[in-house]
């Protein structure tokens, strides 16, 4: 039997030996990723280059775009939109129709530090519809694609605040907590495909995000950068140390590969032991 490189077979006679998994390693496929100019989405475009796969670098910013094709130095496809928009999110996907998705990561997002009492009503709107309503749309854009090759893979990056709740982050944590839903509801609608889609939860990335976090937090509770470092964002990690790029993509690879295809709807934890405790 032939095995087709967007859908493959995997039927088995009931009481045959486990088959070994096929090897895909070798199979490319056109991956849609947001928020890719800078952070985990870049370090995500830069793997998925580097393995040939024909990546589609989304961003808001065109500029951002220009500097992500100069470091990335290979073949590329950039677009730049605003995930927030539903109308640009449908010009966006018609000028790749030629050769649509078949994996999309939602990896888009930004963060404010606040309390909500000075939380600007703007910007909690803003957040919410980058991380959680962009997800969606994206989404909800990809999926007949996906059907029609009855191949598909969400990956949604998400954060261990999808999962706990810190101060002075409520846009932020209810975006993520709403994310990881999202997800579980995608997941039991697209059952009858060749369809996953998964949220990774990292906690604390080295990341430009990040880093102007340590400034926020640094600010609000009147500490020390370093203080902010070890007694807010590692102290909860019995590993204390945070999580690298090299594992995050690792993950997100593994979500991608056949030995993950029953894997839907979950929501995979990269977070020191945080969780455990």
């Amino acid at each position: 039997m032939t095995r087709d490189p967007e859908c493959a077979a995997h039927d088995a006679p009931l009481h045959s030996a486990p088959p070994s998994l096929p090897d895909d390693s070798f199979m490319t496929r056109s991956i849609l990723i947001t928020g890719a100019a800078s952070g985990i989405g870049l370090a995500l475009t830069q793997r998925f280059v580097a393995t040939g796969h024909r990546v589609i670098a989304c961003d808001l910013r065109e500029d951002a775009l220009q500097a992500l094709r100069r470091e990335v130095g290979g073949p590329i496809r950039t677009l730049a939109f605003d995930v927030a928009d539903a109308r640009q999110i449908e010009s966006a996907i018609t000028q790749v129709s030629d050769d649509p998705p078949s994996i999309l990561v939602n990896n888009a997002g930004l963060q404010h530090v606040s309390p909500l009492e000075q939380f600007p009503p703007e910007k909690w709107q803003q957040l919410i519809a980058v991380m959680l309503t962009g997800a969606a749309l994206l989404t909800r854009a990809v999926l007949p694609s996906m059907r029609a090759r009855n191949y598909g893979r969400i990956v949604n990056i998400g954060s261990i605040h999808g999962l706990i709740a810190s101060p002075f982050k409520s846009a932020y944590v209810a975006a993520k907590h709403g994310l990881i839903g999202f997800s579980k509801s995608i997941a039991l609608e697209t059952g009858d495909a060749d369809i996953t889609i998964n949220t990774v939860c990292p906690s604390y990335v080295k990341t430009p995000l990040v880093e102007s976090q340590i400034a926020s937090l640094a600010a609000t509770h009147g500490l020390t950068p370093e203080q902010v470092v070890e007694e807010i964002m590692l102290k909860p990690m019995p590993k204390r140390q945070f999580i690298s790029l090299e594992e995050l993509t690792g993950t997100v690879e593994f979500l991608l590969s056949d030995a993950a295809r029953n894997i839907t709807g979950q929501c995979i934890t990269l977070d020191g032991g945080w969780t455990a405790q």
